[in-house]
């Protein structure tokens, strides 16, 4: 078995079959379940590990025992529990494939457990903070369209991909509504404010300087072509360190914003749950704790007997 310092995810001694096996099961996932680029990569990497920890074991041999090594010798390495409970639905999910396709008996990850990690709860901005973000002064086209991103982003609760792979014809400035592509192929419509919907529409009249034709793109760089989630996450950190911003702003710092001051405002869980398109909602109640954590400060702040004595 490899020693401890290793890399995580060489496959060190894979076999050919096991790397054959593998290609089919990614071939399943882009042809059968068409995951997105990105899921699929992230298996790919999970299942590599696998193969490297396993260093030539035959993938049909190995059993529950060495799969609870593995993530002890994966945790040792600094690996938290989120990321080993991933790792661990992409070998189940690997295993299931190879019962369905390749005739495997056994599943050696059935009823393997993570180790529990420590649950850090999403960053998110105070009011006043996501105010001062979106006052961005619209001198040039870059800054008017980065306005029109911030705005729409904390408007409407959209994740990153989700924002970079908006086409003009995803925004309705009408009736205020955008067409979000999601997890899963899911597509869900959300609101999209005022604010947003003024800052886009001013965004859609100077988009023309830059746009490359044939490129129906909502945001694109300086060159034309679509914005990337890299492009997005630098504008949003020049920005922050512009207006002032001490807190460390990326771009699921809005979308944490737009949740925990919806719910503050609303209380009506079941509504940020639809227009964050979490399908489960216990996702979504972690931003119950950001509440609870808002009303606590503003208990200390203002209840006399609160207040610590100096």
């Amino acid at each position: 078995m490899e020693g401890e310092g290793a890399v995580v995810g060489a496959p060190r001694q894979a076999s050919a079959e096991a790397a054959r096996l593998l290609a089919d099961f990614l071939g399943h996932l882009v042809n059968e379940r068409r995951v997105s680029p990105h899921t699929v990569a992230g298996y790919e990497r999970d299942i590599e590990a696998l193969l490297g920890l396993a260093a030539g074991v035959p993938l049909a041999q190995l059993q529950v025992h060495h799969m609870r090594r593995f993530i002890g010798q994966l945790h040792a390495r600094g690996l938290d529990g989120k990321s080993l409970a991933r790792m661990l639905s992409a070998w189940r999910g690997f295993y299931r494939y190879l019962a369905r396709d390749h005739s495997y008996t056994t599943n050696p990850c059935i009823g393997l457990r993570a180790p529990k990690s420590t649950k850090n709860l999403p960053q998110a901005l105070s009011p006043d903070e996501a105010t001062r973000l979106m006052a961005i002064p619209a001198d040039d086209v870059l800054a008017i369209r980065d306005k029109a991103m911030f705005e729409l982003f904390y408007s409407s609760g959209l994740r990153l991909s989700e924002l970079t792979s908006l086409s003009t014809p995803d925004i309705n400035l009408g009736d205020a509504t955008v067409r979000v592509m999601g997890k899963g192929s899911k597509t869900r419509v959300v609101p999209v404010g005022r604010h947003a919907v003024d800052a886009v529409r001013k965004w859609l009249q100077d988009r023309a300087s830059l746009v490359v034709a044939g490129n129906d793109a909502l945001f694109v760089n300086r060159n034309g072509g679509r914005l990337t989630p890299r492009g997005v996450q630098y504008r949003i950190r020049q920005w922050a360190l512009r207006l002032g911003l001490a807190t460390h702003v990326h771009p699921h710092t809005l979308r944490h914003s737009f949740a925990s001051h919806v719910l503050q405002s609303s209380g009506d869980l079941r509504a940020v749950q639809e227009m964050l398109g979490h399908a489960s909602i216990s996702t979504t109640q972690v931003y119950t704790h950001l509440d609870f954590q808002y009303l606590a400060k503003v208990y200390d702040a203002a209840h006399p007997r609160a207040k610590k004595k100096g």
